[in-house]
């Protein structure tokens, strides 16, 4: 049987630096030699990586939308304090993604709007109560699903992704992607992205490699072009059953944050569900005061 290797910390190469992978999951922390964070670059053009930069608001200064969900009594279900209204989506996109060329890598938005990114990877967990949790609390989520994990059940996202929260990419069998020749790299990409534009209808626009491995190596960068998706989304925190682990010194939570979350279980969970869990990521939100948004509505796909 295909093992994934929750919950070890691995070790890789990443552009000839030595990379401590996550010890959770895909992995808890971002590669060390990313003290700086990236922020996702005005347009994709250019080198692989986004530039760093000072974030800036968005463009669009619309009032807030409603609130998420159904109101209060959906949040008392599921014993939660509401989250604050997101704000409208911009109409000028924070990231502009092109056609063709080099792909961008991020793990935060440049944004102004008090406002994190939820995404959720590989699908391993397919709780039905977490099904129920979305559709009652209507808090978007960005899914990076694995091809061999989801296969079993590809149905289990379906009404997910009729919420409005969108697929992507997250290969075919959850390697450590610079630890592979570029042969192997470029199928692990395009299968899954092949096998995942025709479970869900549409082509996924973002990849995101295993523990963040290879991000930033250009046969990785190369291998994503040549297979569709036109970004590398990486991430700033991620939440582990009760907490975050993040990236700033000072733990706490920057507007246009990328979250990193997993599809995960009682097994992996130390007993709790994935509702559980997510319910602990919610309320660490919200005790910083930040409203959920969705991660597709700050990024313009390619013309």
């Amino acid at each position: 049987m295909k093992t994934y290797g929750w919950g070890r910390a691995r070790a890789g190469v990443l552009g000839g630096t030595a990379l401590l992978l996550a010890v959770s999951g895909c992995g808890g922390e971002a590669p060390a030699h990313r003290a700086a964070p990236e922020r996702a670059a005005a347009s994709a053009q250019g080198t692989p990586a986004a530039a760093p930069g000072v974030r800036q608001p968005s463009a669009d200064a619309s009032a807030p939308t409603a609130a998420p969900g159904g109101g209060a009594g959906a949040w008392a279900k599921w014993k939660l304090q509401p989250l604050p209204a997101a704000p409208a989506a911009p109409a000028d996109k924070p990231v502009k993604l092109t056609r063709s060329g080099p792909v961008p890598v991020f793990s935060e938005i440049s944004t102004g709007d008090k406002v994190v990114f939820i995404t959720i990877d590989d699908g391993a967990e397919k709780d039905p109560r977490f099904v129920e949790m979305l559709t009652d609390l209507k808090v978007p989520v960005s899914m990076f699903l694995t091809r061999d994990i989801v296969k079993d059940d590809y149905g289990y996202f379906k009404p997910l992704q009729a919420l409005g929260n969108h697929i992507h990419n997250h290969t075919v069998d959850h390697p450590a992607m610079s630890t592979k020749p570029a042969d192997v790299q470029k199928n692990e990409v395009c299968a899954a992205q092949s096998a995942l534009t025709q479970q869900y209808g549409a082509a996924p626009l973002l990849f995101r490699p295993p523990y963040g491995d290879g991000a930033h190596t250009p046969v990785l960068n190369t291998a994503v072009q040549q297979c569709g998706p036109r970004a590398i989304v990486l991430w700033r925190e991620s939440m582990q059953i009760h907490d975050m682990q993040y990236q700033a010194a000072d733990k706490k939570l920057k507007p246009g944050d990328i979250v990193l979350a997993h599809f995960r279980g009682p097994k992996d969970l130390k007993g709790e569900t994935m509702t559980e869990m997510f319910g602990e990521l919610l309320a660490r939100i919200q005790e910083q005061g930040f409203a959920v948004a969705r991660l597709e509505d700050y990024i313009q796909p390619p013309a």
